[in-house]
């Protein structure tokens, strides 16, 4: 690679954001934020709050220009049909990211010192990384946990969506590749750099039914596709023999129309309560291309090669351009986007929805609780890989029923009242 072309961490453009924990080495610790979220604080992490990062004056003087340039932004975005475009323009400044650090023991609350452990009962404090919870909206949510097996988190996602049901939402789920280098990290910014994409396309109509050649859609999801692997360069180390690697799965919703886009091996699946479910996305691997050749889909993903993909977002990746596939949902259901985790234990669509219908029945809470109980249930598979789960709700607008022959018949029978027409009164 020339020397043009290589990424600088310390040239990195700073994100927006009120909140940052630069490394103690950094010296351009702008250049080290959290994503800003819209409302409330948003939980990223299930061991690390809002809260425990610090507070930073300059980014903070800086995320309020900015919030108001939002403002201004949204305002004019409101004129026309737009995305979600709570984050404005700033939302989709890169920045280089970066896994916090817990810094406060959650068994006993004491401080953590310079080398992870509590001072006080010198326990071990958990990685950030290890377990993430995300729910920008109540019906949509997801958990990305570790495992059993793997000694890192290189599974990522992030999600975002409007406030109600039946609005617009983007899950991204990324899983690293774990023999590369800096995959964990790579990973995570792949799937922020997708929400930031997406959101600064405010005035891209979200027709997700329209896959031509020269469609609007295509043209912002293969764009986005091509942020995201710039993501992973820019938080690489592409002086190692592996720089990071890492698949890529977007799934998006727009009332009843969603949308797949994917590289690599993570999938999204249509799950109607009700119905015959649908794999929507194809992967990118060698056992795809084993099935498409007519081998039976459980010989082709218990073999030797499996797994292997044959696309992917990094430095050598062949082609970044995503596979499309979108569908209207004409039922209530779940659009699920997932990692190999989840999906190495239950593959068949027929078998992921008697999954997920079930855990759905037992916990009708939402979203957020289905998710944790799917990653709960991999593991409890063995957990042998990282496990991530991203859920969207849809309830498509209830379609009134044609009127059966029995009803038909019903309606003829039943009592009806004619008059007849009085003729106006003749002039006398």
């Amino acid at each position: 690679m020339s020397e043009q072309n290589a990424p600088d961490s310390e040239a990195v453009e700073p994100s927006a954001a009120g909140w940052s924990q630069p490394p103690e080495t950094s010296s351009s610790p702008l250049s080290w934020s959290q994503p800003r979220g819209g409302g409330r604080p948003r939980r990223l992490y299930g061991s690390t709050e809002a809260s425990h990062w610090q507070r930073d004056a300059e980014l903070s003087a800086t995320a309020e220009a900015d919030a108001a340039a939002d403002r201004a932004a949204e305002q004019a975005a409101a004129q026309s049909p737009g995305g979600i475009a709570r984050h404005g323009a700033a939302g989709a400044v890169m920045g280089r990211v970066f896994t916090p650090q817990v810094r406060s023991c959650p068994k006993c609350g004491g401080e953590i010192d310079w080398d992870g452990y509590c001072v006080q009962c010198g326990a071990k404090a958990p990685s950030g990384r290890d377990h993430l919870e995300e729910q920008p909206a109540p019906w949509v949510a997801g958990v990305c946990d570790r495992g059993i097996r793997h000694p890192r988190n290189e599974d990522a996602m992030a999600l975002d969506a409007t406030g109600e049901i039946g609005g617009r939402a983007v899950l991204a789920v990324c899983d690293g590749v774990s023999m590369s280098t800096d995959s964990d990290r790579a990973s995570l910014a792949a799937t922020r750099a997708v929400i930031s994409h997406i959101a600064s396309h405010t005035q891209w109509d979200w027709n997700l039914t329209n896959l031509a050649a020269e469609s609007a859609t295509r043209a912002v999801l293969t764009q986005t596709a091509q942020f995201a692997n710039q993501a992973v360069l820019a938080n690489s180390d592409m002086g190692e023999a592996s720089p990071a690697s890492s698949t890529l799965a977007v799934g998006l919703v727009n009332g009843s129309q969603l949308l797949s886009a994917t590289l690599g091996d993570s999938r999204v699946y249509w799950i109607p309560d009700a119905g015959e479910a649908i794999l929507l996305s194809t992967d990118d691997s060698m056992a795809q291309e084993q099935i498409a050749a007519g081998v039976d889909r459980t010989i082709a993903e218990s073999g030797m090669h499996s797994h292997v993909i044959t696309r992917w977002l990094g430095r050598d990746a062949p082609d970044v351009t995503p596979t499309l596939a979108s569908l209207v949902a004409d039922r209530p259901g779940w659009l699920l986007v997932c990692s190999d985790g989840l999906w190495n234990y239950v593959s068949d669509p027929a078998a992921m929805a008697r999954l997920v219908n079930a855990v759905a029945a037992k916990h009708p809470d939402g979203p957020l609780v289905v998710a944790q109980e799917l990653v709960a249930w991999a593991i409890e598979q063995g957990g042998e890989d990282n496990i991530t789960a991203a859920l969207a709700r849809i309830e498509p607008p209830a379609v009134q029923s044609p009127m059966t022959a029995g009803e038909a018949e019903d309606d003829l029978e039943a009592p009806t009242t004619r008059t007849r027409p009085v003729p106006p009164p003749t002039a006398s």
